[in-house]
């Protein structure tokens, strides 16, 4: 019941905080009808059964008012979730039908620290919300929080093998790493909306780039998982010739991102980052600091000439 009410809490004070946003039209009460929309028709029920009724009730509440701030454009409000994480994470490990939930979750717990980092980045303003730290901000903490960080268990044994193939779909190698930022190199993660696999693919994602779910859900196989996470890197590349607008993209969707666009007349991301949902707004620099802590080099430069388009 702790665990509970905390996360009432949380999620009240991050509906509250995008109430006040630019970017925000709805009222509360619109606000937590969208929740439950959300939650009532993506929230994995099947495999939360494994749980015991007191403890699926505690991780359905965590993942409902989480994924809801995540989906919120206020990213300082992240951190408020961190301590309601922590004690949801054991629950989830604690059976193997919720193992793939705990590989999810405990990849993003760095959003968490990142998210304090931010705040207190920030003067006060007394009687105001804090707004979102500056693009630039946000990609210096996430550089300093990855600095020490060693290769992941997995990528020792995928990253050789999956570089070729985001070659062969002309697109920059170092992106492989991607799959740290999305699951840890864990095969199995899957999110609470049902993104799977290395690279987090949605089902509909994955039948556009080629794969099946029947017999096996090939999200799951790290090689043809990488081969349409790179075929869609190709392709949000050439819609918005910037590999930060195309992660942007690959996380929010690409219909989301070209709105933004459109509607602050920007042409990059550090343009509309600040009204890009919380989780886009860490996981793109999060991405770049990866590719830096482990190739030593920043996220590459979108070519002059377009690049060709993905094989099929």
């Amino acid at each position: 019941m702790k665990l509970l009410r905390l996360l009432v809490v949380f999620a009240m004070l991050g509906f509250a905080a995008r109430a006040q946003q630019p970017e925000m039209e709805l009222d509360l009460g619109e606000v937590v009808d969208v929740a439950h929309q959300w939650a009532a028709e993506n929230l994995d029920d099947e495999v939360l059964q494994a749980l015991p009724e007191v403890d699926r009730k505690q991780v359905e509440d965590f993942l409902k008012a989480f994924a809801e701030q995540l989906r919120g454009s206020n990213v300082v409000d992240v951190a408020r979730f961190k301590d309601a994480a922590k004690l949801v994470l054991p629950l989830l490990n604690g059976y193997e039908e919720t193992t793939p939930l705990a590989a999810w979750l405990r990849t993003r717990l760095d959003y968490f620290e990142v998210a304090e980092e931010f705040e207190k980045s920030l003067p006060p303003v007394r009687g105001q919300s804090l707004t979102n730290p500056p693009p630039a901000t946000e990609r210096k903490v996430w550089v300093k929080k990855l600095s020490r960080t060693d290769w992941p268990a997995g990528a020792k044994e995928f990253v050789p093998t999956l570089k070729p193939i985001f070659a062969k779909e002309n697109v920059p190698q170092e992106l492989v790493w991607l799959a740290e930022v999305e699951s840890t190199f864990n095969p199995k993660a899957r999110s609470p909306v049902g993104a799977a696999g290395l690279f987090q693919l949605m089902p509909a994602t994955a039948k556009r780039f080629g794969l099946s779910s029947w017999p096996w859900d090939q999200r799951y196989q790290p090689e043809p998982s990488a081969r349409a996470a790179a075929k869609y890197l190709n392709l949000l590349g050439r819609q918005f010739s910037d590999w930060r607008l195309a992660l942007a993209a690959y996380n929010a969707g690409e219909g989301r991102v070209q709105r933004l666009l459109t509607k602050h007349n920007a042409k990059s991301f550090d343009g509309i980052a600040t009204h890009l949902p919380a989780e886009t707004q860490m996981f793109v620099p999060k991405v770049e600091a990866t590719i830096l802590r482990r190739e030593g080099r920043e996220l590459p430069k979108y070519p002059t000439a377009p690049i060709p388009k993905s094989r099929t």
